[in-house]
């Protein structure tokens, strides 16, 4: 069950749950009648869990939880009920309390019907992560069904397992190309809120196609970090990796090689260009970076080199921070000028997962703190599914692209490699 380019977020997750469920029972559809059979079956079970959820919240505790108890009602078995669907009649268990005080709002007293509508709301609370405020406000004003955020924020705790066992999914054995860079939230922890990095990794294939290695929420951007990142993508079935074009943060390239040690490393330019400015007063800077841009912009890396000899001799007594990063840092900073263009414009920058990057924070600007590490994966992981639906061609000139990456690295990329 691949994933195909016009699905939504919430059909992209029902694809994958849906692949593991049939894998696991063995279950093959070979009829129309097959598949209303499993909808039917899917339709059951989320609907007795919405109910489940509305009766912990009418109660005020959830099932077995008596010491949050505060209330002298209590649970009281099922009724069943039939209701009519498009994929045929289904029973759904309905919970009831001693009381009989409870009353569903996802299936009302004297309804018997699901419709349309209602199948897709269930879907959709199932997939749509943390928005729990605006999915209560939506649910009451468009179909009257009062869902507090806490409830809404249960019932999509069950997309959970779905993101996990994507993150831990197994990878391609080789890589062209991994981008790796880090975007920051703010989590709440141990009664405090905490700024934590979330660790993003790209990878381009063999056959020009990119996708997500995976997102990891963890502490502070740092290089060891990096390190578990990295053998986790490696123990994940990853054996090489031709380039990885990384920012500027300490042990970086300590960290990528003592994993794989055969990768060669591409610092960003844009983020070097962005630190080594940073110490330039306002009046320098146009004609010091006009000088710079020799440097980068250079077709060789021996132009490069005496380009930056002159920048040095011009600026370096003023600006002796701003030339130092460079020369420090040149090993990693010139790999792109042994490349031609097609790869060198692919490589020299981490722009494009810092394009992901704002795609992530464009959908989570509305939520400043994060419950928890899993809220904000939660999150994370639909906003993901939202943004790579269109990553469905190739890198421009991939077919050129790849004839150098195979000449230049040679009995590391196998025809077998590519499919």
């Amino acid at each position: 069950m691949a994933r195909r380019k016009s699905d939504s977020p919430q059909k992209a997750a029902m694809r994958e749950m849906m692949q593991g469920y049939l894998k696991e029972n063995d279950i093959s559809i070979k009829s129309g009648n097959d598949v209303n059979s499993i909808m039917r079956d899917m339709m059951s079970v989320l609907l007795e869990g919405a109910l489940d959820e509305e009766l912990n919240e009418e109660l005020g505790y959830s099932k077995y939880d008596y010491r949050n108890k505060e209330t002298d009602n209590s649970r009281n078995g099922h009724s069943r009920k039939t209701m009519r669907t498009s994929y045929g009649d289904m029973d759904v268990a309905i919970p009831r309390d001693r009381k009989g005080k409870y009353e569903p709002q996802m299936i009302p007293k004297y309804q018997n019907t699901v419709t349309q509508d209602m199948e897709e709301k269930i879907i959709s609370m199932y997939a749509k992560g943390m928005t729990t405020r605006d999915i209560s406000a939506h649910l009451k004003d468009v179909y009257g069904v009062d869902a507090s955020a806490e409830m809404i924020s249960h019932m999509t705790d069950r997309i959970l397992p779905i993101a996990k066992e994507w993150q831990n999914r197994p990878l391609e054995r080789k890589y062209a190309i991994v981008f790796m860079d880090a975007v920051h939230f703010h989590v709440r922890e141990d009664n405090r809120t905490v700024k934590k990095a979330v660790y993003v990794a790209i990878g381009v294939k063999l056959n020009g196609k990119r996708e997500v290695l995976g997102m990891w929420v963890g502490g502070n951007e740092s290089a060891k970090y990096w390190l578990s990142v990295l053998n986790e993508i490696k123990n994940r079935g990853v054996e090489d990796i031709m380039i990885v074009s990384v920012d500027g943060l300490t042990g970086f390239g300590d960290a990528i090689h003592a994993v794989f040690p055969q990768a060669e490393i591409q610092r960003c330019i844009v983020h070097q260009i962005r630190y080594s400015t940073k110490f330039i007063s306002y009046k320098d800077l146009k004609p010091f970076m006009a000088d710079l841009k020799l440097v980068y912009k250079a077709d060789t890396e021996d132009l490069a080199l005496t380009a930056l000899e002159d920048l040095e001799e011009k600026w370096g007594k003023k600006y002796p921070a701003s030339i130092g990063s460079w020369r420090n840092n040149w090993t990693q900073l010139s790999t792109y000028f042994k490349y031609p263009s097609e790869i060198r414009k692919l490589i020299y920058t981490t722009n494009s997962i810092e394009n992901f990057n704002r795609q992530l924070r464009k959908v989570t600007k509305s939520k400043t703190i994060f419950p928890t590490d899993d809220a904000l994966f939660k999150m994370l992981y639909l906003a993901m599914m939202d943004a790579t639906k269109k990553w469905t061609g190739k890198a421009w000139d991939w077919g050129l692209t790849l004839d150098q990456l195979c000449i230049y690295f040679g009995d590391r990329i196998q025809p077998e490699d590519i499919d």
